[in-house]
């Protein structure tokens, strides 16, 4: 089994009814470890020995926040300033996180339309999440396309069911080691991937 590390990063966790919903459904999941960096560290001051340890007894991570202009809160920025130290993370003699499957999960009022050459924001979420991907490399991680929940305030209780229980599904998937890597990285988001493997179509009709 692969154990699973969230990494949740949101400033405001009392607000949010997606996120709600995405951690109520996968949190009986005996594989995944919920690290809730906003609750833990409200002072910005991490701990940096015990983030290493939860990462180094996890084989998946997963970085689990809402998509604030364009990026991620900013304790998130600060976790993967500390805690992924060169000389650990990566340089000389880093490879303690080498191998490792690594992806966003994220959540935005913006739709996927809205996220492409040509649309509102210009450019797509893989675009915008270069430097998490090239952060991943240079870790010798394994990044992974994002989960996305777009469009969040056009969602309905049945929107927010479905996205809860493909969340479920994708964790549930990874844990039990049941995927192809070069596989799920031909998709730009892992929620195609879901679809294409239940030879379904994505329910985000929103902006489709």
């Amino acid at each position: 089994m692969n154990r699973i590390l969230i990494l949740f990063a949101h400033p405001r966790f009392e607000k949010p009814r997606v996120n709600r919903a995405l951690l109520a459904a996968i949190r009986d999941n005996p594989a995944v470890t919920l690290n809730d960096l906003y609750e833990l560290y409200p002072d910005f001051n991490i701990d940096e020995e015990r983030e290493k340890a939860l990462l180094t007894a996890h084989r998946v991570l997963v970085w689990q926040h809402p998509f604030y202009m364009y990026s991620a809160p900013a304790l998130l920025k600060q976790w993967i300033d500390l805690v992924l130290e060169h000389g650990w993370a990566h340089g000389r003699g880093g490879d303690a996180l080498k191998g490792k499957l690594v992806f966003n999960a994220l959540t935005s009022g913006g739709t996927r339309k809205e996220y492409a050459a040509g649309g509102y924001n210009r450019f797509t979420i893989g675009e915008f999440l270069l430097p998490f991907n090239q952060t991943a490399a240079r870790c010798g991680m394994i990044y992974l396309p994002p989960f996305t929940v777009q469009g969040t305030y056009l969602l309905t209780a049945a929107d927010l069911e479905y996205h809860a229980l493909r969340y479920c599904t994708l964790l549930d998937r990874l844990s039990q080691g049941d995927f192809d890597v070069e596989s799920l990285q031909t998709f730009s988001f892992l929620n195609d991937w879901l679809d294409s493997e239940t030879g379904g179509h994505s329910h985000e009709f929103h902006f489709s």
